[in-house]
């Protein structure tokens, strides 16, 4: 399979070598891991303000039809409460600068969640990017949809949870 993507990578900290990057977790997995360039380990407190993490490289996507999202790995946020600080980063195909991983202790209570230079901390997912034609409409006095299977104004929850 031929990649529809080619990205340059500019690392940024020479160790990203030593850890392995860049590289999948698995042969069939979506995100590229991403490892903390700390200088030292960093403790994160419980429901403490986000740090910003280097990621150690920066990467030149310059396709705008693609951007990368950063997530935060699965394992890390459910048993250890590390997330990202901002939701989900988005990098714009024109974006240039280095990585940054905004990353945060969801935890209410307890100990710090403590990050170790090198931790793989987040992951990298490439998608391409769709950019509609909008067809702008007065909101006041347009009907809503009524086509079968449409939702409707009931909002929140409105069809239930089974």
């Amino acid at each position: 399979m031929t990649p529809d993507l080619a990205v340059e990578i500019d690392l940024l900290d020479a160790r990203l070598s030593g850890w392995g990057f860049p590289r999948w977790g698995s042969a069939e997995a979506a995100g590229l891991d991403l490892h903390a360039c700390l200088d030292e380990a960093l403790d994160l407190p419980p429901q403490g303000p986000p740090a910003l993490i280097p990621a150690g490289f920066r990467l030149a996507i310059r396709d705008p039809a693609w951007c990368g999202l950063v997530f935060p790995r699965s394992g890390l946020g459910h048993r250890e409460g590390l997330v990202l600080g901002n939701g989900t980063g988005v990098i714009d195909a024109d974006y240039a600068g280095p990585l940054l991983i905004s990353a945060w202790n969801r935890n209410p209570g307890g100990s710090a969640l403590r990050i170790a230079p090198g931790d793989r901390i987040a992951q990298l997912v490439f998608t391409r990017v769709t950019r509609p034609t909008f067809t702008i409409r007065d909101g006041s006095d347009a009907a809503p949809r009524t086509e079968a299977g449409a939702r409707g104004t009931g909002g929140f929850g409105s069809t239930g949870r089974r």
